[in-house]
C-alpha cells in the first residue's frame, strides 16, 4: 500500500515549487494565499520536515523541496499525459451499444449521414441484446426497449415498436386472398410461438380468433424471421420501422391492415455526467431528428409517445 501525502497538498507544493511564489501559486490553483499557506504547513507537518523556508520577502525550498520538486512535478506531468490521453479518446470516439435488429436494420445503413455531419469523431457501434454498463464506461450511449424511461439514466424516446404480419408477396399469391385474421392460418407463419402473435391476433379479432398455426420455422431473432419471410418461407411477425426498406422495394406487403403495438419502445440512454458532451448531444440531436424524418407520416403510430422522457 502506497504511503502518499494527502494529493491536494502535494498538488499545492508542486505549484508553488514551480513559481518560487506562494501568491502564483494560488490564482493558478483558484486558491487564497492562505489556503496554500494551510496547505504547506499540513504537508510539512505530515512529512516532518520543512519544504519551503522564507528568503527576504519571498520563499525558497529547503533542501529537502529542492531534492523532491522535480520528481513531484515530473509525476504530476506524467498524470496530465495519461489523462490527457483518456480525454483526447473520449472526444474523438462515440460508443453506441444498439439491440440487433435495430443496429442491423435501421442504424447501421444510416450511420454514415451522422459521420459525415461529424467528420472528426469515429462511431464505434457495439450490436447486441446484452445491456451494457452505461456508468463503468462501456459505452457512452446506448438504444434499449423498454415500456418507459430507463431509471437512473437520462431517457429520449424515440419510436414504438408496433407489429404486424408481413409476408413476400409470391408467398401470399400462391395462397388463397386473406381478408381475415382468421385466414392467416392456412398460411405458414414464422416463429408461430413468438408472444407477438398472440399480441397481434389479440388485437385484430378481439380474441375471437379460433385455430392453431401450422408447426412452423422457429427463429431466435426478428433479423432471421424477416429474411425467411422476404424470401417466401413464410409469414413473420415484424416491426415495420425495421423493415422499411423492404417494404418500399415490395420485397415485404402487409396482408391485413392491423397493426398494434407492443409494450416497449425505443429509447436512447445515457448517463447524468453525458448530458452535456458535444458528442453525445450531437448524436441525441442527429438521431431524434433521423427518426422521425425516416418515419414520415409515420403510418404505423410509431411516433406516438409511450411516456414522457427524463
Amino acid at each position: 500500500m502506497r504511503r502518499l501525502p494527502p494529493l491536494a497538498a502535494v498538488r499545492v507544493f508542486e505549484a508553488a515549487a514551480r513559481h518560487g511564489n506562494f501568491t502564483r501559486a494560488a490564482e493558478e490553483l483558484g486558491m487564497t494565499q492562505a489556503a496554500v499557506s494551510y496547505q504547506m504547513k499540513l504537508l510539512e507537518e505530515r512529512l516532518g520536515a520543512p519544504l519551503f523556508a522564507r528568503s527576504g520577502r519571498g520563499i525558497a525550498l529547503t533542501e529537502h523541496g529542492r531534492r523532491i520538486a522535480p520528481q513531484v512535478s515530473a509525476a504530476f506531468d506524467a498524470m496530465g499525459e495519461a489523462f490527457g490521453s483518456v480525454r483526447a479518446e473520449s472526444e474523438a470516439v462515440l460508443t453506441v451499444s444498439a439491440p440487433q435488429t435495430l443496429a442491423t436494420n435501421w442504424l447501421a445503413g444510416r450511420l454514415g449521414g451522422f459521420q459525415i455531419s461529424r467528420p472528426g469523431l469515429a462511431v464505434r457501434l457495439n450490436v447486441g441484446d446484452a445491456i451494457v454498463d452505461l456508468a463503468a464506461g462501456d459505452a457512452d450511449v446506448a438504444i434499449r426497449g423498454a415500456p418507459g424511461p430507463w431509471p437512473g439514466l437520462v431517457s429520449h424516446f424515440l419510436m414504438r415498436m408496433p407489429v404486424t404480419p408481413l409476408a413476400s408477396p409470391l408467398l401470399l399469391e400462391k395462397h388463397p386472398p386473406v381478408r381475415t385474421p382468421q385466414d392467416l392460418f392456412r398460411l405458414p407463419l414464422l416463429s408461430p410461438e413468438d408472444d407477438w402473435w398472440r399480441l397481434w391476433f389479440d388485437s385484430a379479432a378481439a380474441g375471437e380468433v379460433e385455430g392453431t398455426a401450422h408447426p412452423g420455422i422457429r427463429f431466435e431473432s426478428q433479423i432471421l424471421d424477416g429474411n425467411a419471410a422476404i424470401a417466401g418461407h413464410g409469414v413473420a411477425i415484424l416491426s415495420p420501422p425495421m423493415w422499411q426498406s423492404a417494404i418500399a422495394t415490395g420485397q415485404l406487403v402487409q396482408p391485413l391492415p392491423h397493426f398494434v403495438s407492443y409494450r416497449n419502445g425505443f429509447w436512447l440512454v445515457h448517463t447524468e455526467a453525458k448530458r452535456n458532451l458535444p458528442k453525445v448531444r450531437a448524436f441525441r440531436d442527429w438521431i431524434l431528428e433521423e427518426v422521425r424524418t425516416t418515419l414520415g407520416d409515420d403510418p404505423f403510430g410509431a411516433l406516438v409517445p409511450v411516456r414522457n422522457e427524463d
